[in-house]
């Protein structure tokens, strides 16, 4: 079955393009625009529906299999972008017999049956379409082009390799095999496991970047935490007022700090008073701060002297402890880790607070170079590859340390999608010509 869909977002644009895949493409395109253009050459054509009514004028384009996104023949349709044009588009194509809208993520699924895109670089896609910020668009782009499945890739061609010494000295002993077949095999898998639990042990870096970060504002009521919410949203994003416990709930805000994606939660004051709705607030924002990857402590600068001041929480490792309203009082030096004083009136001191946040989340995300895990299903089926290495490499039964081998590989295939039953096989045959 042949299926078109808009390409392009929904809405009034200067363009919208249109695309057609399957065995029915040529045949859309003549009933729409007359003659094929030379492959992958953009043409001016006038469209027409099947009753011969003009639609537009547009640009065409023809890709026939297997140069193509999906590795079937595809047309594209570049139009004016009005939804009237983009409706009387499809409309047309509905009418020609063969042809249906699209499912959602069709073209790509199809460009990954076809080979042109393994699962993870098909999850890269869908990453950098949906990137909000430069960083997630980097380490996407960088998925897409194969950094991780080149190296899951590279370690399902060791173990392949592995197993099919370890079956030919099994099956075979009586055919003449070189009599080093199977040496080095325990340290190759002890090799590989190394770079596995190396490759997992990542700090979750690539998933932390893709779902993004998320930074609690805590402390003390009325010491200005909503205040620095709407300095770091540039809106006003919570309410602000004098009187203690004015925010009850966490207000989250998404923002694009300096490239990475994060998620600023404002919380409830902490403090001994308070009815049962604000009980709830301060359990809240507890919670709020346990989970959050980097907590900004606020302090009022009008309350803190020359001992260690009691902000509410104590401070730790995620923490940055922020000291606010240094325009009505200059706080004295930190008796323990560093603060930064701002305002949140003059801004005074909100860049330096904001780059110590960001240098601290960058010190956690994907800065280029290796590929890294970037979703929970890679970590699960690495974590069964290992957990089969680990049973081989203490395994003394050459049948059982094939069997491990076996299904590591599998782990492997199922990150990228490709498994194959008969690789071990195959590559058994090809190497060492048993049977001759």
């Amino acid at each position: 079955m042949t299926i078109y869909a808009l390409a392009t977002a929904p809405g009034r644009a200067a363009i919208a393009v249109v695309r057609v895949s399957g065995p029915a493409a040529a045949a859309a395109l003549i009933a729409l625009a007359g003659p094929l253009p030379a492959p992958r050459t953009a043409a001016l054509r006038q469209l027409r529906d099947v009753d011969g009514q003009p639609i537009d004028q547009a640009l065409v384009l023809w890709f026939p299999a297997p140069a193509s996104e999906t590795g079937e023949d595809m047309a594209e349709f570049q139009v004016h972008g009005g939804r009237a044009v983009v409706e009387a588009v499809l409309r047309a194509l509905g009418a020609i017999p063969g042809l249906r809208p699209a499912e959602p993520g069709e073209f790509a699924r199809r460009a990954f049956a076809n080979g042109k895109l393994d699962l993870t670089a098909a999850e890269g896609l869908a990453d950098l379409v949906a990137a909000e910020t430069d960083a997630q668009r980097r380490q996407a782009l960088h998925q897409l082009e194969g950094g991780l499945a080149h190296l899951y890739d590279g370690w399902r061609r060791t173990l392949i390799d592995l197993s099919a010494r370890l079956e030919a000295a099994i099956d075979f002993p009586d055919e003449g095999l070189p009599t080093d077949l199977t040496a080095g095999v325990a340290r190759s898998i002890d090799d590989l496991a190394v770079q596995v639990r190396a490759h997992l042990d990542d700090g979750r870096r690539g998933e932390r970047l893709r779902e993004g970060f998320h930074v609690a504002i805590i402390g003390r009521p009325n010491v200005g935490k909503s205040s620095l919410l709407n300095r770091l949203a540039r809106r006003e994003a919570a309410i602000v007022a004098p009187e203690p416990g004015t925010t009850r709930d966490v207000i989250e805000v998404s923002l694009d700090l300096d490239g990475l994606p994060v998620t600023v939660a404002d919380t409830a004051g902490v403090r001994d008073a308070g009815g049962a709705v604000e009980r709830e607030g301060m359990r809240r924002a507890r919670r709020t701060a346990d989970q959050a990857d980097l907590k900004i402590l606020i302090g009022d600068s009008e309350h803190i002297g020359t001992g260690a001041p009691d902000l509410g929480f104590a401070p730790d490792e995620r923490t940055i402890v922020a000291i606010n309203k240094c325009d009505l009082a200059r706080p004295g030096p930190s008796p323990g880790a560093a603060w930064y004083p701002i305002s949140c009136v003059t801004d005074e001191g909100i860049d330096a607070l904001v780059r110590a946040v960001t240098d601290r989340l960058r010190s956690q995300a994907w800065q280029g170079g290796g590929p890294v895990l970037t979703r929970a299903r890679h970590r699960a089926e690495l974590e069964a590859t290992l957990a089969a290495l680990d049973r081989a490499a203490s395994g003394t039964a050459p049948e059982l340390v094939a069997e491990d081998l076996r299904l590591a590989a599998r782990c492997l295939g199922r990150i990228t999608g490709r498994v194959d039953v008969e690789d071990v096989l195959d590559r058994l045959f090809a190497e060492f010509c048993i049977g001759k």
